[in-house]
């Protein structure tokens, strides 16, 4: 029995030492990368012009994240040919170039948030790295921030990229905008810019979103926002606010294709007014339609009638007037057959197959509508064919290819519309089939109502829009004054923003940043506006608030909207320097102890 127990207690302690525990290991780094040293003296004045690198020495291993997206460099330096480390980690980051640096100027490395530690990927956010090639480092900085002034979304996550950048052009006899501006810098998550390291000077501001990524600006791709005056930069600007609004097309010629009833043809831009005219012996009967600032030209034919591209591909060519000479004809070409499925045809123009109470029925067709025979057709209740109604029925003054029918329609009831064929006209045919089209009319009790007392209201005519959660136009009205309701809602949430029609053309004109002109004037109500069923919502907007679309509320805050039930019967801007200057005060707290900075005005 002895023998036993010493057996068991030999065996217990024989296991318990071959036993493997986990290490217990230390706190997790959370530290950034921390700069040692770089190949350029401490100084970093007088460098020489035939340097060919810039290398920046770390306390640990480092990778660049995403670096030709973050890396920025004031003025631009042309020939980088190799930017370390790639793949691998290394305890340096390496940027060499063939181009000769310009005398007596201070160069900025602007490296974003692209360097990280190899381990934990803690970022080394806002690192800067500057040198001069003259006897001074500039140290005169610009800080302010940039806004989307037609956001319609919340703040994306801290995640998401932020595409925006400000930039600086020198100010000199001959502009050239199509290149990279001299100096130019990212804007941060919340908005925020600097350009460091400036030269005093005249200079030309932009802020654009770098959809590319190849930090120049692409009129009518990206959105721009500026300044028409030059910047005297002798001190350091601190709260330069931008706006960034969409931006002009260019107009250039796009293509030609065959459609239903004839051509189209496409332009970039928005032309106001486009001429065409037919070089074809056989096409002299033709219709020309193309609405101010459309970007579509719409040639109409008899393609049947003129025997065009009935059995083969035919050339057909035309002229427009739309090239980079003015009153110039430009000769442009297609090989056209004729599409037998492209017949006149009309349809249900609703959204759905209910329509709202007080509301026009609306059918569309796919050619422009030029004529209608509305005697012919018949309306009725749904179940009772002998009982015809009275209704009025016209082409919409607004939109060519679409039909409006007026009745007493009685909520909750179901009606039917029959359109006998040919009794839709375009220019050269008519509709081919007969069209039934069933419809319900909503109850009052499923919409809502909101009502906009506006102050500072524009005192030329704008839009305001109900924008819903797919950032469509749900509704908008054009008017002028500072009264505004919408009837008949859909409940629902929805942005609303407000368009100006500054120069009266009955279109909202994007900015212009060649010819110096600016978007027309846009504003976005600071909160969302909720639309429920069978109550009336009232809003106070007052155009000068300049709170942002979900900000929070402030002590000198607008008064909550109010609602009730329904009845029954139912550019650029400054802010104060102070602010500015503390958010910049913060961001270089971030970037001490990295790369030696100028101190904080």
């Amino acid at each position: 029995m002895k023998r036993f127990l010493l057996l068991f207690i030999i065996c217990f302690l024989v296991h318990s030492c071959a036993r493997v525990g986990s290490p217990v290991g230390g706190p997790k780094d959370t530290l950034a990368p921390r700069f040692l040293s770089s190949n350029i003296d401490t100084t970093r004045i007088n460098v020489k012009r035939d340097i060919r690198e810039l290398r920046l020495d770390f306390d640990e291993y480092v990778t660049l994240k995403d670096i030709n997206k973050n890396l920025i460099i004031s003025p631009p330096i042309k020939g980088i040919t190799r930017i370390l480390p790639s793949n691998i980690a290394n305890r340096f980051v390496l940027i060499q170039w063939t181009d000769t640096l310009q005398a007596n100027t201070t160069y900025n490395f602007n490296f974003g948030n692209s360097i990280v530690d190899n381990n934990e990927s803690n970022v080394l956010r806002y690192f800067n790295f500057a040198f001069s090639t003259g006897d001074k480092l500039d140290d005169l900085y610009i800080s302010g921030e940039v806004k989307d002034a037609l956001d319609t979304k919340k703040k994306a996550a801290a995640s998401a990229e932020n595409k925006l950048v400000v930039g600086l052009y020198q100010v000199k006899d001959t502009m050239d905008y199509k290149k990279k501006p001299y100096y130019i810098t990212k804007v941060d998550e919340d908005g925020y810019y600097e350009l460091n390291y400036l030269t005093p000077g005249k200079y030309k501001i932009i802020a654009f979103e770098d959809e590319n990524g190849n930090s120049m600006y692409d009129p009518g791709k990206e959105k721009v926002g500026f300044q028409k005056d030059p910047i005297n930069v002798e001190k350091s600007i601190s709260g330069l606010n931008l706006k960034v609004y969409p931006s002009k097309k260019p107009v250039k010629y796009v293509e030609m294709k065959e459609i239903a009833g004839g051509v189209l043809m496409t332009f970039e831009g928005n032309p106001e007014d486009v001429k065409v005219q037919s070089l074809n012996e056989k096409l002299k009967d033709v219709k020309i339609t193309h609405n101010p600032k459309s970007d579509s030209v719409r040639i109409w034919f008899d393609a049947v009638k003129d025997d065009v591209g009935q059995t083969a591909n035919e050339k057909l060519i035309f002229t427009h007037n739309k090239g980079p000479k003015k009153d110039s004809a430009y000769s442009v070409s297609l090989f056209y057959k004729y599409n037998k499925k492209n017949a006149m045809d009309v349809f249900s123009d609703n959204g759905g197959s209910s329509l709202a109470p007080k509301s026009d029925l609306k059918i569309a067709s796919n050619y422009i509508v030029d004529k209608i025979d509305p005697s012919k057709w018949t309306l009725n209740i749904k179940g009772d064919s002998l009982n015809v109604l009275p209704f009025n029925a016209k082409i919409s003054e607004t939109n060519p290819y679409q039909i409006q029918i007026q009745s007493d329609f009685i909520p909750g009831k179901s009606y039917e519309l029959t359109v006998p064929k040919e009794t839709v006209s375009s220019f050269f045919t008519k509709n081919t089939q007969s069209k039934r089209f069933d419809f319900d009319v909503a109850k009052v009790d499923q919409f809502g109502s909101v009502e906009f007392s506006i102050s500072n209201a524009p005192t030329a005519n704008y839009w305001i829009q109900l924008v819903d959660s797919s950032d469509k136009i749900a509704y908008q009205k054009y008017l002028k004054g500072d009264k505004v309701k919408f009837d008949i809602l859909q409940p629902g949430e929805y942005i609303v923003r407000i368009l100006v029609d500054n120069n009266g053309n009955k279109y909202w004109d994007e900015a212009d940043f060649a010819n110096d002109i600016f978007a027309e004037d846009a504003y976005i109500f600071y909160k969302k506006v909720i639309v429920r069923a069978l109550w009336e919502t009232r809003e106070d907007w007052d155009l000068k608030d300049t709170r942002t679309l979900d900000s929070p509320k402030s002590p000198t805050a607008a008064p909550a909207s109010t609602s009730v039930p329904a009845p029954s019967s139912t550019s650029t801007t400054q802010l104060p320097a102070e602010s500015a200057t503390t958010k910049q005060l913060l961001k270089k707290e971030f970037k001490s102890g990295n790369a030696v900075l100028t101190p904080a005005k």
